[in-house]
């Protein structure tokens, strides 16, 4: 088993230190470019969903952005329509439990 010379750690301790920087970098610009179509009030809920599960977070984050690209958001998106979005992107139909008598 060889030994990483100090050099070699430095040199992959800068490079995970840039990597998380650009990642920060990246989530920032996200979240400004979204909270130009975002009301404050669908801001935090935003916010809040990034809490509770950040990969829902992520997708809705994404699919914001792309509408945006295309031109599909006119104005600022309200809370209300906000949770419209997040209903329709966390909607599972609901199992049916089925008795059959004898």
């Amino acid at each position: 088993m060889a030994q990483e010379q100090p050099g070699e750690q430095e040199n992959e301790r800068t490079k995970i230190l840039q990597q998380k920087l650009q990642a920060l970098q990246a989530e920032q610009q996200k979240r400004s470019v979204v909270k130009r179509y975002l009301t404050p009030g669908a801001y935090d809920r935003l916010m809040n969903v990034r809490l509770a599960n950040f990969e829902l977070y992520s997708q809705l984050v994404d699919m914001l952005i792309a509408m945006a690209q295309g031109k599909r958001i006119s104005g600022q998106i309200n809370e209300e329509q906000l949770k419209q979005v997040l209903g329709r992107m966390t909607y599972r139909k609901e199992p049916t439990i089925e008795f059959k008598h004898k």
